[in-house]
């Protein structure tokens, strides 16, 4: 087959092997920012359509220029609707993150809106990127497989059922989204508080025992290590603004320092 940008189920196979991988949040809302992350190296770059500036016609444009780079497109969708899953898997997202999960009956449903005919409810189309236009219309055929599903643990209703969420067949990594279950826990940024704490084993050993990977958003390399060596593998770091954000501000402190001496 000619070259693509397409994953094509690398990063899957990746993930479901147990190998750690990096990336980072995109939310600036311009393909630029997540192509220069995929310069930079990451495995792979998460468009984030819940909370950032993008929206669901920039998913095509940062595949195609991330995917240049080796680098694979993940979504997080702005809802669990079918038309929201099936829009940036058409146009070549390698897998999906879905948000603000309550239950695994929730998951369960929603992992129909992942796979084509008769397994689930993905609506058939073949002039898309994720089959090249129609150029390859064997893509449909092990599209079911290639699919990433990232399931965020940020509810209390999803903490509560984890154990069975992690279990349902389609479910690749559950992700913490540390703010939001922070939050839904009561005790709002505090990570080291042992309510947060507590749910951060459990979802690790829920994953553990469902054999599939568990990951979390963390701020900086270092908190990443931590999570790392705790037995995360799905690593993001950050975001495209917070990572510029942090790089200014670092240029500036030293600057100022420099002129104080």
């Amino acid at each position: 087959m000619s070259p693509t940008p397409l994953d094509k189920g690398k990063l899957a196979q990746r993930i479901r092997s147990g190998e750690l991988t990096h990336g980072a949040f995109c939310g600036i809302g311009h393909p630029a920012a997540a192509e220069i992350m995929a310069a930079a190296g990451l495995d792979w770059v998460l468009l984030d359509l819940e909370h950032g500036g993008s929206d669901e016609s920039h998913i095509g444009q940062v595949v195609a220029s991330t995917g240049g780079y080796g680098t694979a497109t993940l979504v997080r969708v702005e809802s669990l609707e079918r038309i929201r899953i099936g829009r940036a898997l058409d146009a070549g997202a390698a897998g999906i993150m879905l948000p603000r999960i309550n239950d695994a009956i929730q998951v369960e449903e929603t992992l129909r809106y992942f796979r084509y005919p008769p397994q689930g409810m993905r609506g058939v189309a073949t002039y898309n990127r994720s089959v090249r236009w129609g150029l390859d219309t064997g893509a449909l055929d092990t599209a079911n497989s290639e699919a990433l599903c990232i399931v965020q643990i940020e509810t209390l209703g999803a903490l509560n059922e984890v154990e069975e969420i992690a279990v349902l067949d389609g479910v690749d990594v559950l992700f913490i989204g540390p703010l939001d279950l922070s939050y839904a826990l009561g005790t709002p940024r505090n990570f080291e508080s042992e309510e947060f704490k507590d749910a951060v084993d459990r979802v690790l050993n829920a994953a553990r025992k469902a054999g599939i990977s568990a990951g979390i958003l963390s701020a900086n390399t270092d908190v990443a290590e931590k999570r790392a060596a705790q037995g995360f593998t799905f690593l993001p770091v950050g975001s495209d603004s917070t990572l510029l954000a942090n790089a200014a501000r670092d240029v500036v402190t030293r600057l100022e320092g420099s002129h104080n001496d």
